[in-house]
């Protein structure tokens, strides 16, 4: 059988170097050890930085090293589990979320979260702004677009700012039965707000999970989470669900 064009492609540089260094990760450095600087690894490997960049970015990507503001690059700890199946969530904010109010907001949501909703395109609903942190880490933050419709019985929460005003609205939104939710993910890039909750840098990977919340054949909600895709691998159990793991201490989170 002839060799394909596919086949015939010598493997990029910095896929080999991104190897090696991946070897030597292993033997000569330990978990949370600052690597050396770009000119000195670029050196001691005898590639260009250009080439060097590119390894470094992959193997973060890998959840191999962390890059951190004011530190610089870190061997990455191992991963631990955070269950994401709809098993472990029901409505957001009811008992067991591991998520914590930040704030909240009248904003106009993006465009393809007004189509799930059904709203208007410049009709702003409530956003609910939280955080998720596992063992002390950032891991996720995200943000949950509530249309007024479906918290009608919200009263007086102009008087409310903060947490607490996101409180209020979670609470008003358990008021409806919940009939389903259905979840997508896909990488994207982190925003500039997202990045600053999340201890990265602006463009990072990232994952974005899109949940859409059903009550009544309708989307009452949908709430965007963005994990760190440099810390972050998406796992099935035998149930069908997904599970999202991130670097962090060698125990399942709960």
């Amino acid at each position: 059988m002839g060799t394909t064009q596919l086949e015939s492609v010598p493997e990029p540089k910095y896929w080999h170097l991104k190897t090696v260094l991946s070897d030597a990760l292993d033997s000569e450095f330990e978990v949370g050890e600052i690597l050396p600087n770009e000119r000195e690894l670029a050196a001691r490997f005898g590639v260009a930085r250009a080439t060097l960049r590119q390894a470094l970015e992959q193997l973060e990507l890998e959840g191999r090293l962390q890059r951190r503001r004011g530190v610089g690059t870190t061997v990455a700890p191992p991963r631990v589990g955070v269950a994401v199946g709809p098993e472990q969530h029901g409505w957001p904010g009811s008992g067991g979320d591991a998520w914590q109010p930040v704030d909240c907001e009248e904003t106009v949501p993006p465009a393809a979260v007004a189509r799930f909703l059904g709203t208007d395109p410049e009709e702003q609903v409530h956003t609910v702004r939280r955080t998720r942190r596992t063992h002390g880490q950032p891991v996720a933050a995200e943000l949950l677009y509530v249309p007024a419709g479906s918290v009608p019985g919200l009263a007086a929460i102009d008087r409310l700012a903060g947490a607490a005003r996101a409180r209020a609205v979670l609470r008003e939104l358990q008021r409806l039965e919940l009939e389903g939710q259905d979840r997508a993910v896909e990488l994207g890039s982190a925003r500039a707000d997202d990045a600053r909750q999340l201890d990265r840098l602006p463009g990072a990977p990232v994952l974005v999970l899109t949940t859409r919340y059903f009550t009544q054949g309708r989307t009452v909600a949908v709430a965007v989470a963005t994990y760190r895709a440099d810390t972050c691998r998406l796992t099935f159990g035998e149930t069908g669900s997904v599970q999202i793991t991130h670097t962090g201490e060698q125990r399942r989170a709960s």
